[in-house]
């Protein structure tokens, strides 16, 4: 069985639990920590989790919503750190002797039960990767924090059960709101995030037709609305709106099946 528990998707802070078992092994891997301990266990604990039935944590990337509480969640908790070596070195991981497992595209790695695939994506950030999931019969993929489309993220999403999928911003809103010039620059720009017309784009040309559930993550609190996220990967799949999940900044999403 594959499942995944968004502990909270936005600026503030992301983290996502996944967990793969087979009937021998459960193994069980956080996506980012975003937050500070007290806050991860609160959020763990809303999940029915503690941090020490943690295996692992897998970093996208070295921005301070993603990956601020890794270093505290190490050391306190000796929780290994699984990473690119551009995101150690911009994390300043060495020189903070904080243990790292690199991590690289397209080389799979297997914690117990859980196959973990990272892929590179398009982001201003030392080499973020992202990542699928799988438990050896279900598949799920995590894309947030990707400028745009690619080869490579095609090649990952294609023949998933479950996404959970960035939809930053509402072209419209950011266009008329009151971000300065260049954070508007840098949100729609190649090396910026997804808006929602980007992710249902991406949605409607990977293959998707075994895709059983998508939930929209990321959403800017300022530049989107749950509602607009939904209508448009909705439309992508030709199905209601009401369909489509959303992961938010303080609720996240609750434990869903692959």
């Amino acid at each position: 069985m594959l499942r995944l528990c968004s502990l909270g998707s936005g600026s503030g802070g992301n983290g996502l639990v996944v967990e793969a078992s087979d009937g021998l092994a459960r193994s069980r891997v956080l996506i980012d920590n975003g937050f500070n301990l007290r806050q991860l266990s609160r959020r763990l604990e809303r999940a029915g989790l503690a941090i020490d039935s943690l295996d692992a944590v897998f970093v996208t990337h070295e921005h301070s919503d993603h990956a601020a509480g890794v270093e505290r969640l190490s050391r306190r908790h000796g929780v290994p750190v699984y990473c690119s070596a551009g995101t150690a070195a911009a994390c300043d991981f060495d020189a903070r002797s904080v243990a790292w497992v690199h991590v690289e595209a397209a080389v799979a790695i297997e914690i117990g039960a859980l196959r973990v695939e990272p892929f590179a994506v398009p982001h201003d950030a030392s080499e973020p990767l992202q990542y699928t999931f799988s438990d050896g019969a279900r598949r799920a993929a995590l894309l947030t924090d990707a400028g745009e489309c690619s080869d490579e993220i095609l090649a990952a999403l294609s023949g998933l059960h479950a996404l959970i999928l960035e939809c930053n911003h509402d072209v419209a809103l950011l266009r008329d709101g009151a971000y300065p010039p260049f954070l508007k620059a840098r949100i729609t720009g190649s090396l910026g995030h997804l808006s929602n017309d980007q992710a249902a784009d991406i949605l409607a040309r990977s293959e998707h037709s075994r895709l059983e559930w998508v939930a929209a993550a990321h959403l800017s609190a300022v530049n989107n609305r749950p509602g607009l996220a939904r209508i448009a990967l909705a439309a992508a799949l030709g199905c209601a709106a009401d369909e489509i999940a959303v992961a938010d900044q303080f609720a996240g999403l609750p434990w869903r099946e692959a």
